[in-house]
């Protein structure tokens, strides 16, 4: 679900600039145009959508452990039915391993599958829901008998000395010859457990903030960066995508475009213009934020007015960086009347660093930290 949220946050509705995901069809539904409000929305699904993906590897491995005679019987095909069930098993296991590798590769920020983590995360997904949805049906009934055989209460109370092996079951999910056992069922799902809440342990104060972040051991954002007003997190800098001192320099310009002439400006008429501030994280995919940051600029609708589209349905913002995913992007029209959504060119009282997108750059509230574009170039607003 929360997948599926971070999906409708980039708007896919407004265009294949923001949708990267070719050829998604009927998978590409979305139910809203997301939401401004609250301004911390997406700091809080995107942060409980990768610190619970964390969080959950000690129950996948505990529950790929517990089917391994299941995942290797011979021979792997014995009827058509059976042949069905094995290829949702395989798309429900692999599917579920493919998202959480991506998944876990994206947020160290180690981009070395092939293709785009946004398209390859995205069809994964689908493959693991639809085995999902599968497999349950084929096994609802014998996960209901199985879970009414016992009491979870006494499972719990049972210590090693008394844990006995599985009976033998015709389903092959148990090993032909079990050993004695080594761990009571509860020793198990503590384990399970234990890890879980460590790896929440060392994730979750990426997204929480504050004293928390320290705690964040697993994230690659966790490094100090730096003291001063533009001292907190940054996904790309402008090194890292290409953008060079003169596409940022004194040479410079704005480019709002509208209904009627196009308008150019430099920075320092910009400076001039009616300065307003909003108080405002940044929210990335790979599940780290920032606390609220003090921005100052000039508010998106109050640009669209003078772009003469007072009503924008949209903007195209362009950035100078030279090319890649998301270099630019289309924010909604609920996005540019928000009063709290900016062309920022201050933060924290200070200019813009370089790395935070001097000399401006998008700050929208609830809207994810790739889609708040830096080194902004060019405003198209549309009707």
């Amino acid at each position: 679900m929360t997948g599926l949220l971070s999906y409708a946050a980039y708007n896919p509705g407004l265009g294949r600039v923001n949708d990267h995901t070719p050829g998604k069809g009927l998978l590409g539904f979305y139910l809203f145009t997301w939401p401004t409000h609250p301004y911390w929305l997406y700091r809080v699904t995107q942060g409980v959508h990768v610190t619970l993906g964390v969080a959950l590897i000690p129950v996948l491995l505990a529950k790929l452990w517990s089917v391994i005679p299941k995942l290797f019987e011979w021979p792997p095909v014995r009827t058509p039915a059976h042949a069905v069930e094995r290829l949702s098993l395989l798309l429900l296991v692999g599917g579920a391993i493919f998202e959480f590798v991506t998944g876990l590769l994206n947020i160290q920020l180690d981009y070395i599958f092939p293709g785009s983590f946004y398209t390859l995360h995205f069809y994964g997904a689908w493959v693991f829901i639809a085995a999902f949805i599968v497999h349950v049906g084929l096994r609802i009934g014998r996960m209901r008998r199985a879970l009414r055989s016992r009491s979870l209460s006494a499972e719990l109370r049972t210590d090693t000395a008394h844990t006995e092996p599985e009976p033998p079951d015709p389903y092959g999910l148990v090993a032909a010859v079990p050993a004695a056992p080594t761990m009571s069922r509860r020793g198990a799902l503590g384990f399970a457990g234990a890890g879980s809440l460590a790896l929440l342990m060392v994730t979750a104060g990426q997204s929480i903030g504050g004293p928390w972040r320290r705690t964040a051991l697993l994230a690659p954002h966790n490094r100090n960066p730096g003291r001063g007003p533009n001292g907190f997190q940054v996904n790309k800098t402008a090194a890292a995508v290409g953008v060079t001192a003169a596409a940022i320099g004194p040479a410079w310009r704005l480019h709002v475009h509208g209904s009627g002439p196009a308008l150019t400006f430099t920075r320092e008429q910009l400076l001039k213009m009616p300065e307003h501030r909003a108080a405002l994280p940044i929210a990335c995919v790979e599940g780290w934020s920032t606390d609220d940051q003090h921005w100052s600029g000039l508010r998106l609708r109050d640009l669209a007015v003078l772009a003469g589209v007072p009503h924008a349905g949209s903007v195209m913002v362009q950035s100078v960086q030279p090319g890649g995913p998301f270099s630019n992007v289309l924010l909604a029209g609920n996005q540019i009347h928000d009063p709290r959504s900016l062309l920022a060119l201050h933060v924290n009282g200070a200019p813009l660093s370089i790395n935070h997108g001097y000399p401006a750059r998008i700050i929208v509230p609830a809207n994810p930290g790739v889609n708040n574009t830096k080194w902004v170039g060019a405003l198209t607003f549309r009707t």
